[in-house]
């Protein structure tokens, strides 16, 4: 790991408690192997032909604002010291995979936002396990928490 771009661990955000949790446990494992974490948020957006977008939305002030929420939600008032983050457009799974490349590990939340709440792991999260360029942490409960408490593992 002589160079800087391996010294990174990757987190998919999107909002979700899920990607909550994958921010704290990649704090955690950027504490001991002594790498920054790096949140990204993937946003995609397209328009219908034929239908009008909302005149005062932003997509990329949009995925700002989660992105920011969640590190705060995550992190509270203590980031850790070498977070980065950042937005970036297109497809979640390919945009994560390719921001993937180079760092140690990349670390997500078993599902997001999607429609299919009763799946054990989300087609974001299923995609990046199959294609990505490093080693894949898949998250199902926050760092300490007994997920048989909380029914987030519940079957």
């Amino acid at each position: 790991m002589a160079d800087q771009e391996q010294q990174r661990i990757v987190v998919g955000v999107d909002g979700s408690d899920f990607s909550v949790a994958a921010l704290r446990h990649a704090k955690l494992f950027g504490d001991a192997l002594g790498c920054a974490v790096e949140a990204v948020a993937a946003r995609r957006y397209q328009v219908a032909p034929g239908t009008l977008a909302p005149v005062r939305w932003s997509p990329a002030d949009d995925a700002e604002r989660v992105l920011n929420d969640a590190l705060a939600r995550a992190y509270g008032d203590q980031p850790p010291a070498d977070l980065r983050s950042r937005t970036v457009q297109g497809q979640p799974a390919k945009a994560l995979i390719e921001a993937g490349r180079g760092a140690r590990m990349l670390v997500l939340g078993s599902r997001g936002h999607g429609g299919f709440t009763g799946l054990l792991l989300g087609s974001v999260t299923a995609a990046c396990a199959a294609h990505a360029p490093c080693p894949v942490v898949i998250v199902r409960s926050d760092p300490g928490e007994d997920p048989a408490r909380t029914g987030k593992d519940s079957w």
